[in-house]
Order: C-alpha cells, then structure tokens, then sequence
C-alpha cells in the first residue's frame, strides 16, 4: 500500500523547521526573523584550474616532467620562503647575534676591550645561550636573570677568594680549600640545581648554566683561589664577556625585526576567539541533529587543537608582555588583559560542558538504536508519522514493525535538513507553538524522543542564539593588525543580553513541554526511569550551559570595555617603581584571585612537586601520649628532618657532592695541572648541565650532548684546517654552522643539542684562533701560535665526554630517582588524593553550606593537583630513556592513563565551577538533595571507592580485582530516585525546572568520570593482568 502524498505544509507540522528563526543581530541589535544557517560556506580551494578548460583541451604543463633547473629554482624559492618566514627570520637574527658574538674573537679592537685572555670565546657562547629569537618582554626577562646569574656567580667567587685567603693568612690553606668546596662549590652548585629544578623555566635554566659557566671558571681554572689571592682581574674579565653576548643579543633582539609580546597575546587572543567560534557552531549543529560525525569531522578537530594549543601560547604571551607593560609604565592593562585570558579560559570551560553534552544525546541515541522499540503501532500511524520512511518498493511494517532511534527522531522534527521554507512564510515560532507529538508516537513514547521534543521547542532559540554568539567572536576581540585597534560594537552587549533572554525563556517552555511528555506514570525499571532522567539532564546541562557561555560572553564585554578604557588614552605611572610606596600600592592594587591563579597554573614548575602522603592522627593525639621522652623526641626529629626527604632536596645535595667531588682535583697540587691541560672546567660544566631530576633526563640529555659534542668537534675541525688562519674564512664557516645550530635550538625545539654543538665549536675553532694570534702570555701548552687543533679537540670532547659520563653516573647512584616509579607512585597517590577529595561530596557541600559560595575543592587543591599532573607528564617522557631488562617503558598504556586521569581533573573543575556558581540553594534544591542524599552519598563513596582500588592496583603493581564496584548501577538509582521524586507531591509544588540543574550537571559529569575510570581500569589490566595462582603464594 503506498502512502498518500503529504504537501510540504502538513509535513512541516509533523516535521518543524528550524531553518527560520527569530534570532538578533549582533552588530545593530535588531530583532529579526530570518532563515540562516549555523554552517559556514564552503569554496573549493583546492587551485584546479581543469574545469575553466573549454572541452577537449588540456593543460600542456599538466605532465610535464620538471628538469634539474626547475627543481633548483623550487628549492631556492622554498629556502627564500623559509627565510621570511617567523622561524626563518629567527634563525637569521641568531646568526647574526654569533656573528657580533665571534667578533669578540677575531677583531683586535674588541677583543682588546676584554684584556689578554684566551677565552673570549665566551662572549659567542652567550649568544648562543641568550639568542634573540624571543619577544621584547622576554628579552628583558632574559637580561634581569642574566644579570642576576652574574650577581649570585660574583657572590660566590668573592666569597670563596675571600674565604680561602683568610685561611691562607692563618696558614690552614687546606681548611680553607675544604670550606671552599663543601659550602660554596658543593652548596652554591647545589642551590643552582635546585634552583633549575624548582622553576622549571627555559630561561632560569640557561641563568643557571650561565651563573656555573662564570663560576666555575673562577673557582678551578683562573687559579686566585687555590692561591689564596684575592684578585678581581679575571672575574671582571668574565663578566665583562658575559655582559657584551647579553648586549649582542639584545640589540639584535630588539632592532631587527623586534617581536613584541603584546602584539603576540593580540593575534593569539583573535585565533583563540575564532576557534572557538567555530567550535560553538559546530557542537551546536550537531547537537540539534544527533550527528556524532560533526564532532569527528577534520574541521572539528582542527579548531579544537588550535583552542587548546593558543590559549597555552596566550597565557605564555601574557606573561612575556607582563615584562613589556611594566617597562612601558602600562602595568594596569597588563592586569586587565590577565582577567581577560581567565574569562577565556571560563569560556573554554563552558565550550566543554557543551560538548559533553551533546556525547551525552550521542551515547544515549546509540543505546536506543540498540533497544528495540515497543511493537503494536499500527502502519497507518507511522505513515502519519513520516511518509518519506515508506514507498511502494519499502517492506510492509507489518513485516518490519520496529523503528530505529533515527527514523523516530526523523518523524518528530528535521533538525539538520533544514528544509526549505513554504511559499506562505509562516512564522516558525507559531508552527513550533501548535505543534503537537503525534498520538501514535506519543503512546509508544521513548527516553530517546525526549531529545527531539525538546529540540522541536528549543531548537529555533537555541540556533539564534548561537548564531549570535557566533557573529560576537567573530569581531572580537582585537580588529586586525598591524594597529589591532579595539573598535567594539556598541549593539554587541545589549543583543547578547536580548539574544540571552530570549534563550532562557524559550527554554523554560522547552523543559517543560520535556517533563510534561517524559513521565510514563507506570514505569517500574530503574533502568527506563535512568533513562529518561538521563535525558533530561543531558537537553538541560546542555541549555544550561550554552545560557552560562552566553552570561560569560557578556562578562567578555565588560572586560573588552575595561581593556579599551585603559588603552584609549593610554595612562603610564610606572607603580612598581614607587618602592617608597610599594606597601600601601601592594594592599590597594593586589592581584587578584583568578590572575593569581592563571600564572600559577601556566608557570611549569618543574619535577619537584609532590602530593605528600596523608598522615592519619586519631582524633585527640599529641605528643604528650607519647609513653617514653625518648620515642618522643625522635619523632620530633623525624618531623624535622623531613624536608630532606623531598626530591628536590636530595637532587640538590647530590648535585653539590658531584660538583664537590669532580672540582677538587683542581686544588690538589699534584692534579691541578692535569685538570688544568683536559679543561676540566667544561667537564665539570657539562656535568652540571647534564645531570637532571631523574635517570630517563639524564640519559635524555646525555646522549644529545654526546652527539653535539662528537658534531661540533667535526665542525671545528673541518673549519680550522679549511679557513687556514685567516679569520673572515673562519666566521663565515662559523655563521654556516649556527644557521644549523640554530634551526635545530628554534626550529626543532632542541636546545641541549644545538647549545653543544655551538659550545664545542667555539672551544676549539675559536679558542684555537686566540692561541695563533697570542691572545695570553700563558697558553703554550696546545701549541701556542701553531695551536694543534687535534690536540684542542681531543682535551674538549675528552673533558665535555667526562663531564656527561659523570653526570650520569651521579644520577644513576647517589639518590636515584627513577622516572618509573615516579609515575606509578605519583599516580596512586593522586588517585588516593582525587577519591578522598570526591568523597566529601559536590552535593554535600551545597547542601551543608546552602548560604554559602564554597566549593567541595579548594583553588589550591586544584592548583596542586593540576601542577602533580604536569610533573607526572614529564616523568612519563622521561622514563621511555630508561632502560631496564625487564623491557621498554609502557608508554602507550601511561599515556591514556594520564590523558584519562586529566578527564577526570576537568570534571572534577566542572563540577566545582557549577557548585560555585549555585550562590544560595532554593528550597527547592535542598528538598531535591535530602529526598536523594543516600543515594549521591552512596554513589560518591562508590567513585571514591574505585578510586582506591586503582590506587592500590598501581601502587603495588598488583593486578585487579575481577569484581569491581559497579557505579553505573548506582547512577541509575541515583537518576530513578530523581525520576521518583518528580512524580511526588512535593516534587511538583516545591521544586522548579532550575533546581534540577545541579543534581543533572552531577549525574552527567559523574557519568563521563565513570567512563574515563573504565579506561584507566583496562590500561591497569593491560599492565598488571589479572590474579592468578602465582600471585597468591604464600612465601
């Protein structure tokens, strides 16, 4: 039987439209009806010209062969492109920095500026170091920590000149010797390696090499210690290189080309804002179509990436420009601009909750698609339901009697087909007001409808309003370079807040019409009524959200407004220099919570964080209980002594005993000359730069130096024999060999290895052209003016050799840390920490604080747990360098572990966030909590639970359990309860459709932890299996 045709009106009051659409455009505040469309055009860009051919010609060059000279002139216009490029022109003012730096060396009236010495060298090795491939801001970042590395490495040398020649006076030179290498060597070494460890910041670490290359030399190789003289000659020599590679740099930087952070921060604040543009319609469209393709396609993703990866580089140009805003006396837009990258980071947040809810309606819609539907609906009524199911080549539904989740939803409305509209013009907000679940369906009703009765009704507002947003973001926040002018729509705040109203109330009626159709009153299974809570939860977190991005686009204005008011006009007062009234500025211009916050969480701080174990005291104990004074003061003891149980701590002595160990043999007599001949005094600086926290860094930075060391010896052989003595041969072979260095340092990322290369070549080639032209009176021992480049050579690998190899042994012996057991015992104890942070329960502080704004965890709590996150990441980098027997490091398995575990700590912020913003509980809140609180109390144990078992499992490198508990039977309950309750008296008078919204976003959030759990359960049962006889021998 075939179907009778339907005209395209009476199909529209089955099927509404959301192509039509009252929505308000931004940029006039105008209220309008129109039909638009979340999806963007497309053009082909693919630069096919086959199609402009008339029929039957071809392009000649279509299959033409290139010749050799053709791929030349390609290569060559490639470099050329390279070359303009951001890295390329980079590279260019890095080599040109060495050049200035190598001039040191080669032009007499500069080197004479330096005095006799025969490392001028140094000067090219500190441009190496401070390159000027970096912004403005972080140039006079790199400039205040050089300096301040000077300043630490003066200290140290004069107080060891010092030191020494008060014993040498008393005539207990080798008490002053030992003095000198335990407490300044040994101690100040060891501070430098703390230091480095404990900031983790790429320019604190090359301030520290700095500050042990200048004292180093001091200390074992210029001779005024161990003499037990006290002379600044050559320390001021030492500086005075350093001061002239920082100057290099610096007028390179700054001159050529200059990058400037704040432009920086503006570009990346416009890709961030497009980004998430795009992602807005994106998540958008597909929830409206139950489309799980949309979140997968290439667009998708790449916006998503390009989110995540600039508000990372935003945050670092915010604290670049930070340095640029203070010199230039604008430190007040500096502030600004800081709450304005944490309302963006809110902004990510909310972009988050939107999306796990829309995986939420996909999750669900797949289940359904899985679960038959209830047979009996008669054909006459799924016809009526969606005619274009059936034609006369279509099997009877007698014979095929059950509906799939898509052709059900594709029978109540057509969210993404947007169909084209009626001749008539009928407003679709009427239509979307009259129409009516079809009986049939009605009767045979579904969790997974309620997904497209609510879109029927919200679907039209909730398009509009994202179509608003997304015309916001598109102009914000800067306009384009190279002024990025801040010229906002004075319409933008007042249509948002328009477009805003207009959601919310729509979105009243939507979740109503949703309740009203969700309660089958006779349903019995704990499961069906999850089900269709579930639902509910999943359309109102989502409505919920896309309202809290829209309230905090508003808050973006305000901050955008703020930012305009404190750059037109532009007002300088240079605060921080007020040190008179620093106090009282300090207590009235404090930065505020969320700045401080935001540079917390972005300053990586390196691999010494720890999450102590919990210390469990019985309630009343005290020392006094204590049955003996001696057990008591060796408690007391243990408490003390506890800080050299820390990582950090312990890198550092072992760093100073090293340091102690390797330089003391150039205070013996009968060494001193042997240590002076192989220039231990780069082996004992290699030895500080390679040795790291962990045995997988050391390994990591060993074998880099190890092949930059082997390289650059090449180099300097291959230039020296080539140049032949003439000095511009040998700077031009030199600037050959940092173009490469360079590409390697900024191009590539690795620093360690382009730094040994360029340190290598600079001790020999370099070094050995001040011995040809007698740069010193004292230096004929390789050579003198025939220097013997071999022999150069051979004394720098052999001693930068030295120096890696013993580096590595340290780190293997004395304290070793490995990056192995770090990660696992790192994670059991954060798993341990997140389960008894869970366990107080989201819900239960909102309902023993309902007047108070407190999360169930703190910001330190948070900031703590994310930094342990990052120090666990780099642990995991780390341990694929150590090489046990046992085999290679599971990196795949710990790296889903981690991504896993970092689902979780977002959960974890969203839920808080969500608590936070519920300021005061309604009644009808409190009433919803204490009918469910056994429930999400249970529900909570159960996840903290699980969090235990994993901790235990990973800690003792156990395997699982095979019975687990099973917390996705007790979210169902907790949603059944919810169901439950609804259906109550008190539920209908006391509790609105808003005091739902909390215990939703909980089961929703839950639910995506539970899943994230169930990942890192398999990963830990790949790894450890599971239990077997042999695991439970007694012996």
């Amino acid at each position: 039987m075939s179907a009778s045709p339907q005209t395209l009106a009476e199909r529209r009051f089955t099927r509404p439209s959301l192509r039509t659409a009252t929505l308000i455009l931004p940029r006039t505040g105008e209220r309008v009806r129109k039909t638009f469309t979340l999806r963007r055009r497309s053009t082909q860009t693919n630069g096919s010209s086959d199609f402009l051919l008339g029929p039957g010609r071809l392009d000649p060059n279509r299959h033409r062969d290139d010749g050799f000279l053709d791929k030349v002139k390609g290569h060559l216009g490639d470099a050329y492109a390279f070359a303009l490029s951001p890295t390329g022109i980079s590279i260019l003012k890095c080599s040109l920095a060495y050049v200035l730096g190598s001039l040191a060396t080669f032009v007499p009236p500069i080197a004479g500026l330096l005095g006799k010495n025969d490392g001028k060298h140094m000067v090219a090795t500190v441009t190496v170091y401070f390159h000027p491939a970096r912004s403005a801001g972080s140039m006079a970042e790199a400039i205040v920590l050089a300096f301040g590395a000077i300043l630490y490495a003066a200290v140290l040398s004069f107080t060891s000149m010092a030191v020494s020649s008060y014993f040498g006076h008393q005539h207990l030179l080798a008490v002053g010797h030992a003095i000198v290498l335990i407490v300044f060597c040994g101690g100040g070494l060891g501070l430098v390696g703390w230091t480095k460890q404990k900031l983790g910041n790429p320019l604190v670490n090359v301030a520290c090499s700095l500050a042990s290359l200048v004292f180093i030399t001091v200390l074992t190789k210029e001779g005024a210690v161990q003499a037990a003289t006290f002379s600044y000659n050559k320390l001021w020599q030492v500086l005075r290189m350093v001061i002239m590679g920082t100057c290099f740099s610096s007028v390179v930087s700054l001159l050529i080309k200059p990058v400037r952070a704040r432009t920086e921060f503006r570009e990346t604040a416009i890709k961030s804002t497009d980004a998430m543009s795009e992602m807005l319609s994106i998540i958008t469209r597909s929830f409206l179509s139950g489309a799980e393709q949309d979140l997968k396609e290439t667009k998708f993703v790449k916006a998503a990436n390009q989110s995540k990866a600039s508000f990372k580089t935003l945050v670092k140009n915010l604290g670049e420009a930070k340095w640029e805003h203070y010199i230039l006396g604008t430190e007040a837009e500096y502030r600004v601009q800081a709450k304005l990258v944490k309302c963006l980071e809110q902004l990510i947040q909310d972009m988050g909750g939107l999306r796990s809810a829309a995986e939420t309606q996909f999750a669900l819609l797949a289940q359904s698609q899985q679960t038959p539907t209830p047979q009996g609906a008669p054909m006459s009524a799924l016809r009526k339901a969606n005619p274009a199911l059936f034609t006369d080549n279509t099997p009877s539904p007698l014979h095929s009697p059950i509906l799939s989740a898509t052709e059900r939803r594709s029978s109540i409305l057509a969210s993404i087909d947007e169909v084209p509209e009626s001749a008539d013009g009928s407003d679709a907000d009427s239509v979307r007001g009259s129409w009516r679940l079809p009986q049939e369906i009605e009767a045979n009703l579904q969790a997974h409808d309620m997904f497209s009765i609510f879109i029927a009704h919200l679907g039209p507002p909730m398009k509009s309003l994202a179509y608003t947003l997304r015309e916001v973001l598109d102009e914000l926040p800067f306009g384009p370079g190279p002024d990025y002018a801040m010229m906002i729509n004075e319409h933008f705040r007042h249509s948002l807040v328009d477009a805003t109203s207009l959601f919310i109330n729509a979105r009243k009626e939507a979740l109503n019409a949703v309740y009203k159709h969700k309660i089958p009153h006779r349903t019995t299974s704990v499961a069906v009524a999850a089900d269709f809570e579930e639902v509910a939860a999943s359309c109102g977190y989502f409505s919920s959200s896309l309202e809290d991005f829209a309230e905090d686009m508003v808050t973006f204005l305000d901050i955008l407004e703020e930012l305009k008011a404190a750059r037109y006009p532009r007002r300088r007062s240079w605060n921080w220099l007020k040190f008179w009234k620093r106090f009282q500025w300090h207590k009235r211009i404090r930065l505020g919570d969320s700045e401080e916050s935001l540079v917390d969480e972005t300053i990586e701080h390196g691999l010494s964080h720890e999450l102590h174990n919990p210390t469990h005291r019985q309630p009343g104990f005290k020392y006094e209980n204590m049955k003996s004074h001696g057990r008591r003061l060796t408690y007391q003891m243990w408490v003390a002594l506890r800080i050299f149980r820390r990582d950090d701590v312990k890198y550092a002595i072992k760093v100073g005993f090293g340091a102690v160990l390797y330089a003391m043999w150039s205070f013996f007599p009968s060494t001193r000359q042997f240590y002076s001949h192989w220039r231990g005094e780069w082996g004992l600086l290699s030895y500080m730069l390679v040795c790291s926290m962990t045995i997988g860094a050391s390994n990591t930075t060993g074998f880099h130096r190890f092949f930059g060391t082997c390289l650059g010896a090449v180099y300097a052989i291959v230039a020296w024999i080539a140049a032949n003595d003439i000095p511009w041969l040998l700077g031009l072979f030199g600037w050959l060999v940092s173009l490469q260095c360079f590409y390697i340092i900024v191009g590539q990322g690795k620093g360690p290895m382009g730094r040994f290369i360029m340190l290598t070549y600079n001790l020999s080639a370099l070094y050995a052209y001040s011995l040809s032209v007698k740069d010193e009176e004292d230096d004929d021992d390789e050579g003198g003016i025939s220097p013997e480049i071999w022999g150069i050579v051979l004394h720098r690998v052999v001693a930068v050799m030295t120096g890696c190899i013993w580096g590595i042994i340290v780190t293997r012996v004395i304290y070793p840390i490995s990056a192995r057991r770090r990660v696992k015992k790192g994670l059991s104890l954060m798993w341990l920490k997140m389960g008894l942070i869970w366990k107080r329960g989201p819900l239960r502080t909102a309902l023993a604080n309902p007047d108070s704004v407190a999360g169930f965890m703190t910001r330190h709590e948070e900031l703590e747990l994310r930094r342990f996150w990052t120090y666990l990441d780099t642990m995991r980098a780390s341990a694929t360098y150590e090489f046990e027997l046992r085999g290679p490091f599971p990196d795949q398995s710990f790296k889903l572990i981690l991504e896993a575990t970092e689902r979780i700590l977002d959960s974890f912020h969203a839920m808080n966030v969500i608590v936070l913003k519920n300021v005061k509980a309604t009644d009808g809140e409190k009433e919803i909590l204490k009918y469910t609180k056994k429930e999400w109390m249970e529900f909570s144990w159960r996840i903290s639970h699980l969090f235990s078992v994993m901790a235990s499992s990973m800690k003792l490198a156990y395997p699982l359990n095979d019975v687990l508990p099973n917390i996705e039977h007790t979210r169902d309950r907790l949603l059944a309860k919810v169901f439950e309750f609804r259906r109550t008296a008190l539920g209908k008078v006391v509790a609105t459709d808003e005091d739902y919204e909390l215990l939703y976003a909980y089961a929703l959030v839950t639910g995506q932890l539970a899943h994230d759990l169930g990942i890192i359960g398999q990963e830990v049962e790949k790894l450890y299996g599971v239990l077997n006889e042999d695991d439970l021998k007694l012996q």
